[in-house]
């Protein structure tokens, strides 16, 4: 119940789009650190230094494919994949060696989308112990970052856990 809770909250859709390609949501700014933010003046609505700008989910293939125009591993980096919505910038955490593995990994189905979740978890002592608990304030703290509070992730995850447990 709590991983199906983190992954309904997470993706707010299916993990796959109607042509078969895993769910992503494309961050400029992650692409900005990673790059370097040499393009932030000429392509500032796939790199820039503010996080922002996501539009609709029908642009979030567009905007990865024109960064990976400019730096293709800095832009699967910068993609949050599948169902687990987890950063490519964290593929290793997530038992992948490279980027391009990890973004593979992603496009072959739910299992793979599962085991990346918990090997990811399982490098945190911290989101383990949280996930474990129930304790959705520190789970969303350390898998969405300090501002979860201000996207009500804990509570949404909460109250997902609370509906799949039948509680």
């Amino acid at each position: 119940a709590a991983i199906r809770a983190v992954a309904e909250v997470e993706t707010k859709r299916d993990s796959f789009d109607e042509v078969g390609r895993p769910t992503i949501l494309y961050e400029r700014h992650y692409f900005a650190r990673i790059s370097g933010g040499g393009f932030n003046r000429t392509h500032p609505d796939i790199s820039n230094g503010s996080a922002g700008g996501y539009g609709r989910f029908s642009a979030q293939y567009p905007k990865l494919t024109r960064a990976a125009t400019l730096n293709e591993s800095a832009a699967l980096q910068s993609a949050s994949w599948g169902m687990f919505q987890i950063m490519g910038a964290n593929h290793a955490a997530a038992g992948h060696a490279t980027v391009a593995a990890f973004v593979d990994a992603m496009m072959t189905g739910p299992a793979a989308h599962l085991a990346a979740f918990v090997a990811f978890i399982q490098t945190s002592p911290a989101l383990t112990r949280a996930l474990r608990d129930k304790n959705w304030a520190d789970f969303a703290r350390g898998y969405n970052g300090p501002g979860y509070a201000r996207n009500n992730y804990d509570v949404e995850m909460r109250n997902a856990y609370q509906r799949h447990a039948g509680r």
